[in-house]
């Protein structure tokens, strides 16, 4: 019975603390879509993506954010070379076109300023800055132009298809403007910039890459007023 008590109490105890909080901070969702661009040498491509967010107001111009965003599936070729391992295998060199698949799913976690007005204001352009820390999970799919025997010829990035990870550091700006009702629109850039190398074989090229900037136009709702 004490034991039961000791429950119901720490219950109401949490329940006051987080109805404290709630009616401190005010808490938004935002979705958008948008157009990506990996700048990365011998990856480069345009696809689209679209992005889930919250956004947690500590204040009226300073909070936290955690996103999700997918990553469409970009798709470029390159122009490679199959080098003999021995001096004896005739042809020396094969060249092919490797055609590759790259998707990602991306987790962030960072710090949201507003530069210019609030998170709450209510008939004025809002402008805002980003930056956080993410974890890049991506899938890469490769085909080659020929069949190759990997046990005779060396080559740049082997075919078919495997995962990947990347941390990442995380940059962006927005401007919004209110609609009234708590509904805010925005246009949003932001960059994600890999900050880990681990290698891959079907990566090319492996090192800090994918490197990618997008434009999103999405619609935030605040709660919690």
């Amino acid at each position: 019975m004490h034991h039961s008590r000791k429950i119901f109490l720490s219950l109401c105890f949490s329940f006051i603390f987080l109805n404290g909080i709630c009616q401190v901070l005010k808490l938004s969702f935002a979705g958008d879509i948008g157009v990506a661009r990996n700048f990365k040498q011998q990856q480069q491509y345009w696809t689209a993506e679209q992005n889930l967010a919250v956004h947690l107001h500590f204040t009226p111009e300073n909070g936290a954010y955690v996103w999700f965003t997918l990553h469409g599936n970009g798709k470029f070729t390159n122009d490679l070379t199959a080098m003999a391992k021995s001096p004896i295998t005739i042809p020396q060199q094969i060249a092919y076109n490797n055609r590759t698949q790259l998707s990602f799913k991306h987790f962030s976690l960072g710090w949201k300023r507003y530069i210019k007005g609030a998170a709450n204001a209510e008939a004025r352009l809002n402008i805002y800055g980003l930056a956080g820390f993410g974890l890049l999970m991506g899938h890469v799919s490769n085909d080659h132009s020929v069949t190759l025997d990997t046990t005779v010829y060396t080559v740049p990035v082997r075919a078919g298809e495997a995962s990947f990870k990347r941390l990442t550091l995380d940059m962006g700006a927005g401007a919004e403007v209110p609609l009234g009702g708590n509904f805010y629109i925005y246009l949003e850039g932001k960059t994600l910039i890999p900050i880990t190398d681990y290698p891959s074989p079907y990566m090319l090229p492996a090192k800090y890459a994918p490197l990618t900037a997008s434009l999103h136009l999405g619609l935030r709702i605040l709660f919690l007023n």
